[in-house]
């Protein structure tokens, strides 16, 4: 689990279960998975945006310490994972991994014009190497918000429970997004 986290700019981080298996069993699987990012991941960042699907998950951030006391990001992320992985395994009666090996982290904003902004159109990932820099958060946003939709498990993000999207379209504070310094990159509907 190598991430190459740098202070002061924007990541998304996602990961998905082995063999495109579920990671959440449940709703308070859901909930647990949350207060797990409160522990590992807000002493490092912001988190401007989230959604957690049945069988993967995406979280957008902002890094403002690569480490605390000796524990990277890096390592903290991975601390989130095995650790919410171990008590899946309990709960489920299962062995193995539960992620796929290598969480991804993409840096939306130092592109080396090789990271691609993209989305989908009926049903297609298109990728769009022509986007400017700045444009990168707010794709990435909305593509997060918006993949419930895709998936067909809503009609409308703010249906879908386990995402950042209802606190940005109702203004509703949070203790686990930055609301104020995310609503920059927040477009609503794609």
């Amino acid at each position: 689990l190598i991430m190459n986290f740098e202070k002061g700019h924007l990541f998304h981080v996602y990961n998905r279960g082995n063999n495109r298996n579920k990671i959440f069993f449940s709703k308070k699987n859901y909930f647990y998975f949350i207060k797990k990012i409160i522990t590992y991941i807000l002493p490092y960042c912001d988190l401007y945006a989230y959604c957690l699907m049945p069988n993967h998950f995406h979280i957008m951030l902002e890094v403002n310490k690569c480490e605390i006391n000796g524990v990277t990001l890096n390592d903290s992320v991975g601390i989130l994972l095995s650790s919410y992985a171990k008590a899946i395994n309990k709960q489920e009666q299962r062995t193995g991994s539960l992620f796929q090996q290598k969480t991804k982290a993409v840096c939306l904003t130092k592109i080396d014009k090789l990271s691609p902004s993209w989305f989908k159109h009926l049903g297609i990932t298109i990728i769009n190497t022509q986007t400017i820099e700045s444009s990168y958060p707010y794709i990435c946003m909305a593509y997060i918000h918006n993949n419930p939709v895709k998936a067909g498990l809503v009609f409308y993000p703010e249906f879908w429970e386990y995402s950042s999207f209802r606190y940005y379209a109702k203004s509703i504070e949070s203790k686990l997004i930055n609301f104020e310094k995310g609503k920059e990159f927040f477009v609503g509907h794609l």
